[in-house]
Formats: C-alpha cells, sequence, structure tokens
C-alpha cells in the first residue's frame, strides 16, 4: 500500500507529464493564427502563458522540445524565449542549448529567422550571447549578398543591433546606399539601378522587384511575364492562381519538390473542375509526396484506417485557408503510402454521404460541408477491424456529440479482448480553451500535428499522452532527439 508520500510524489509526476504533454500537442499544432472556432488574440495568449510556464518550470524539457519536430512558430517563439532567459548556470546545459539553438535556426526558414532577429532588437534582448546567435547565423548563410537585398531590412536591423561587421560592401549597401554609386557585387548593383532603370528591375529577387515595378508603373501583365526567372518555387506555386486570373501563361512548378502537405493544401484549393480535370496528374504527385515524406521519416503501422473529418470546419479560417482538411488529404496518401492494407473513414458531407474510400482513390475531389458526424465512419472503420485507427479532426463534434469517446469506451470494454484496436486522435488545430488541441473525450489518446508528414513524430508522443510511460522516460526520449538533431547540425 502506497504511503501518503508516495501517493503524492506519483501524483505530481503524472501532473508535470501532463503539462509537458500539453505543451509538446500546442507546440505540434499552435500557429498563433485564427483558426474556424477561435481567435488570434486567444490564441496568443494561451500560447505565450504555455511557453512562459514550461521555460520557468522546466528549462530543460523546453530547448529539448526543439528537436522533437514542432512547427516553426513554436520553434521560433522558443528561440527568442531561451535568448530573453539568459544563458544556463551549469557548462552542460549551456552547450547543449547553444547548439539546439544552432541547429534551429538553421533548419527554419529565413524570413522567419530574420523576423526573429528584428523581434530581438523590440524586446530589447541584446546580452553577449544573442550577438553571437546572430554573427553565427549570418556567417553560415550562403548568400549573405542575397540575403542583404531580399531581406535589407531585417538584416540591417540585425547587424546594428548586435553591433556586426558584414565588411566594407555589405556595409556600404546597408547604411550608405545613397552615398554609392557604383557596387562591385552584381546584385547590389542591380538594386542601385532598378531605382532608375527598369530592366534592372528583373534582375532582383521577385518580392524586391515587385515594389520597384509599382514605383516604375510597370503593368501587372508584362512585370509576371518578366520576373518568372527569378522567381523560387513556393513563389512560382503561389502565382498559379494569379496567373489564371490575369491571363498569363502559369509559372511552371515542379511538384515533385513540393512536400506533402503543402502539395494537399495546393491542391485542395484548386477549383474541383480544375481538379476533375487534372485528377490523374495531381493524385499521381501527391502519391509521389507522401512516398518522398517516408523515405525521409518511414511509418511502419500495419492495418490502419483513417478516420477523416471533412465537416464545414475543416475549411479552416481565412488565416488557414483549407488547412484542417488539406491534412487529413494528405494523411490519407502518406497511410496509403505506408501501410499493407488501408482504407479512409470520412465524416457525411451535404455533398457526398459516402464513407468509405480505398488506398488508391482520388481522394483529392474531396468536398467539405455540414456538420461533423464522426460516430458513422468510426463505426465503419472498427467494421473492417484494423491495428489502428488514426481519427483526424478538430476535436468539435456535433452531429451526435461525444459519438467518438463513448463508441471507443463501449469498443474497449466489450470487444477489445476478441480483436484488440489502437485508437489514436491526430488533432491539427490549437483550442486556446484547453490550452491544446481539442480532444475527443477521455477515452482516446489525443495528439497535435503539425503536418502530414510529422506524424510519425507526432506518434513518438502517444505513449507519454496515454500515460504508458513515465516523466523521466519522456525527459529520456527528448534528450535522444536532442543529440540526434546536434549530431545531424553539425557533421
Amino acid at each position: 500500500m502506497q504511503t501518503r508520500d508516495e501517493l503524492y510524489a506519483a501524483q505530481k509526476e503524472a501532473s508535470e507529464r501532463e503539462d509537458l504533454i500539453l505543451f509538446i500537442n500546442t507546440c505540434f499544432a499552435a500557429t498563433g493564427q485564427t483558426e474556424y472556432y477561435s481567435s488570434r488574440s486567444c490564441g496568443q495568449v494561451s500560447i505565450d502563458f504555455l511557453h512562459r510556464y514550461v521555460l520557468a518550470n522546466y528549462r530543460t524539457v523546453y530547448r529539448r522540445v526543439l528537436a522533437a519536430g514542432v512547427n516553426d512558430f513554436n520553434r521560433a517563439r522558443m528561440v527568442l524565449n531561451l535568448l530573453a532567459a539568459g544563458a544556463p548556470t551549469d557548462k552542460a546545459g549551456r552547450d547543449e542549448e547553444g547548439k539546439l539553438l544552432s541547429a534551429t535556426l538553421r533548419g527554419l526558414p529565413a524570413n522567419r529567422v530574420f523576423a526573429l532577429f528584428a523581434r530581438l532588437r523590440k524586446a530589447k534582448i541584446n546580452n553577449r550571447r544573442s550577438r553571437a546567435v546572430v554573427r553565427d547565423y549570418l556567417r553560415w548563410r550562403s548568400n549573405p549578398a542575397f540575403d542583404a537585398v531580399k531581406y535589407r531590412t531585417k538584416v540591417r536591423v540585425a547587424a546594428r543591433h548586435a553591433h556586426l561587421d558584414l565588411g566594407r560592401e555589405i556595409g556600404h549597401f546597408l547604411f550608405r546606399l545613397k552615398d554609392q554609386k557604383h557596387f562591385e557585387t552584381p546584385l547590389f548593383d542591380s538594386f542601385l539601378r532598378a531605382h532608375y532603370s527598369k530592366q534592372a528591375v528583373y534582375e532582383l529577387p521577385y518580392s524586391v522587384a515587385e515594389g520597384f515595378a509599382s514605383r516604375h508603373e510597370i503593368p501587372r501583365l508584362e512585370f509576371l511575364r518578366k520576373i518568372e526567372p527569378q522567381m523560387t518555387h513556393a513563389e512560382k506555386q503561389r502565382m498559379q492562381s494569379t496567373a489564371e486570373r490575369v491571363g498569363i501563361e502559369k509559372p511552371i512548378s515542379d511538384m515533385s519538390r513540393t512536400p506533402l502537405t503543402k502539395l494537399a493544401t495546393y491542391v485542395i484549393g484548386l477549383p474541383i473542375e480544375q481538379r476533375r480535370n487534372r485528377v490523374a496528374e495531381l493524385h499521381d504527385a501527391l502519391n509521389a509526396a507522401a512516398e518522398k515524406a517516408l523515405r525521409k521519416r518511414p511509418l511502419n503501422i500495419g492495418k490502419v484506417a483513417a478516420v477523416l473529418d471533412r465537416s464545414r470546419s475543416t475549411w479552416g479560417s481565412r488565416e488557414r485557408r483549407r488547412r484542417p482538411l488539406a491534412v487529413a488529404v494528405a494523411v490519407h496518401y502518406l497511410l496509403a503510402a505506408s501501410a499493407n492494407e488501408m482504407r479512409s473513414f470520412w465524416s457525411p458531407s451535404r455533398i457526398d454521404d459516402s464513407t468509405a474510400v480505398a488506398a488508391h482513390d482520388h481522394v483529392l475531389l474531396v468536398e467539405a460541408g455540414g456538420q461533423t458526424d464522426l460516430g458513422s465512419p468510426l463505426l465503419a472503420a472498427i467494421e473492417w477491424q484494423p491495428d489502428n485507427i488514426i481519427i483526424v479532426s478538430d476535436g468539435y463534434e456535433n452531429a451526435p456529440a461525444d459519438a467518438v469517446a463513448q463508441i471507443v469506451h463501449a469498443y474497449r470494454k466489450r470487444l477489445s479482448r476478441t480483436h484488440p484496436i489502437a485508437f489514436i486522435h491526430a488533432n491539427p488545430v490549437f483550442d486556446p480553451d484547453h490550452f491544446s488541441p481539442k480532444p475527443l473525450g477521455g477515452s482516446l489518446t489525443t495528439i497535435g500535428l503539425r503536418d502530414a508528414e510529422d506524424l510519425g513524430a507526432s506518434l513518438g508522443f502517444a505513449k507519454f499522452a496515454s500515460g504508458e510511460a513515465s516523466q523521466t522516460q519522456l525527459e529520456t526520449y527528448l534528450g535522444k532527439l536532442s543529440a540526434d538533431l546536434i549530431g545531424d547540425s553539425h557533421v
């Protein structure tokens, strides 16, 4: 029989583990943007509280979550908070944290890193470590001239704030541009000439050239046609719909370079007629993206059923258009490419009441609408008798409410002995009222999900979320992930 002290220690350990899992799930799903059921301001308050709480009470875990595969928004926020907090007092902690910060910054998109450096200045964070982090990152960048042009204002702010010497040419470009008549660096010279030469505009990065095109009053049609060689892959993909609207040839975009969930978001955003006309091409591209994701992070999950939500709320918000639906579509393709046997079971919609979908079917034609009935597809999935059922939903269920929790509870109590099934709820949407992705009741484990290709990373935390593993095991697991990230980044 447990003593009072032992019982208290066990409850304390369980409470701390729940706090950490709450935070990790949030870091997978939360983006600080408006969601279908919640506002940006509410989300920001909840996210900020969680970050401050975990940093203050579990700093080692906080920094190691940087290696857990969480989303870019939360990784950038964690870097900012760690730099603001100053270096750890112990040498081992300082060394680990410094390497994690360096590896994290190198893995983030450049625009997000430079925005982070601007926030350092705004928050008046200017300790020796933060200056060293900025200096080392700028030295690591392979094309400083390109960065100085594309992110000119932010690089200038970072250099001034961290007291950096970037060299004579870059220094003059950033701080004394009006005094210069010529630069040795071709890109700097193009920027200088673009103030009076229309031709020089087309030698600049697309985002910079747009401003000069407006200044020179270059017609939009002409500008888009001539600037295409300077566009990045992502910019070309974003310009597909614009090109069609203004009546020019679409930029050639290589879909094989697009990650699975981003590709699914692009495909779901196309008009339904265009999806139907290009169904074979888009279906093959999604399959190829899923296989590419699995080569990077294999997923062995056996016979699996996916219960996928396509209710009205999966259209997302104005800031996250179609995001939940795109994640569900991407999960279908990922599981179809990874599992020996796989079927998807969709919630009914006003457009289509059918639920069961085979692995090879054209899921990209799915349309969202109506209320959220997850009970019907879940019962159909159980009848198929898979080894695992993964439910992808924002956690809001209203037709009827609480059906999933009751079905899972009844199955485990009465039928699991004959055929055990593992149930997991993957939620790509943050709910500020719960300080986490909203669960589908207490009967099944909920994990946060960033992109479909991160499903393996999220599933790695499922045993901790369900209480099957201790806080010590969680910290050990995060320590291994951190060691792997640090090792890979210094190879």
